[in-house]
């Protein structure tokens, strides 16, 4: 596989660059890691969407990665306790590999939703 220059410097920005990669890799861990704490913590969930976003800037010299939000939107039965899942958030974002590999800061911010009643409509 290859990548190409982002946008940002000059690429064509439709298709993967080193900077995205490294941004996927960054929401992968996170979600891996938030299954294997959710699975030892026997949390039920239903569904967990992540969008990650890195921050570049020029530090002593050079380009790199200062900052890495990572945006997790978990959504859980009714049963389910919001406090344990922010909790295991939290563990998850703690624990990933890619994350904590990095030299930038890190901020996670959470959204947790119970799911609602499903109501049918009869036509």
């Amino acid at each position: 596989m290859l990548a190409t220059a982002p946008r940002e410097f000059d690429g064509p920005g439709d298709e993967w660059s080193p900077e995205s990669l490294l941004v996927a890799a960054v929401a992968s861990c996170f979600i891996l890691t938030f299954r294997a704490v959710a699975r030892a913590a026997k949390i039920e969930w239903t569904h967990l969407q992540c969008e990650v976003t890195g921050a570049l800037e020029r530090l002593e010299g050079s380009t790199q990665f200062t900052h890495v939000l990572t945006n997790a939107r978990l959504t859980i039965p009714t049963t389910t306790l919001a406090e344990s899942c922010e909790a295991a958030l939290r563990k998850a974002e703690q624990g990933c590999l890619v994350t904590n590999s990095l030299r930038a800061t890190s901020e996670l911010r959470t959204e947790i939703l119970h799911e609602g009643p499903r109501i049918a409509i009869a036509e």
